[in-house]
């Protein structure tokens, strides 16, 4: 009974992946508040029904694309965090960001794409992931010597600036694509070092 419960798991799990990965590259072409879920079911051979099996709307399917996206990089950049050089933590979270849009370019183009989409859902599962990064960026660089006397709101804004360079770096990596990469890491690693220099002298007064 058991290995007959496991099978249909499986069987479930799978179907549930391939309505994600063909969302994904109907995506490709539109919008989420474009995109109908016979659309998703017909590309993956499966009736309508199906669909909600899995997911309740197309928005749903959209806010399990983020998780898919994002939720899984926590871990990633945690571990480029705890580089103890500015230097070496400045380019692995570099080489982080190219290797994700190298391997995985129709979820990065989703997420910069619907950041500022129409699907309330998605915009606000996009804006949790990130401000989970703020937080966990926050609470590494609290930790740090250049960090003494600031303000908790002080270090969120760093933190967000990070953050916020991160998927600006991204959607750069989209555009130049592998011609341009090179030109576009040494481009992101300059800025992120202007930024720590920044923070060195935050305190020091106008």
């Amino acid at each position: 009974m058991s290995h007959t419960v496991g099978i249909r798991q499986a069987q479930k799990q799978k179907t549930r992946q391939a309505l994600l990965d063909a969302a994904l590259q109907l995506l490709e072409e539109q919008s989420l508040s474009s995109l109908g879920l016979r659309e998703v079911t017909r590309a993956v051979g499966v009736a309508p029904t199906a669909f909600y099996r899995h997911f309740r709307d197309t928005a749903d399917l959209g806010v399990a694309l983020v998780e898919e996206t994002l939720g899984s990089l926590h871990l990633t950049i945690g571990e480029a965090l705890r580089e103890p050089h500015d230097e070496a933590r400045i380019e692995r979270t570099v080489a982080l960001v190219a290797g994700l849009v190298r391997t995985s370019p129709a979820h990065v183009r989703f997420i910069a794409r619907e950041r500022h989409g129409g699907v309330a859902a998605v915009r606000a599962a996009i804006g949790e992931q990130l401000d989970r990064f703020s937080e966990e960026v926050a609470a590494a660089f609290a930790g740090e010597p250049e960090s003494a006397g600031w303000s908790e709101e002080d270090l969120r804004m760093l933190a967000g600036v990070y953050v916020d360079h991160m998927v600006m770096t991204a959607s750069s990596f989209l555009e130049a694509g592998p011609g341009g990469e090179a030109k576009v890491r040494a481009s992101a690693v300059r800025q992120l070092r202007l930024i720590s220099l920044g923070r060195r002298h935050w305190l020091d007064g106008p």
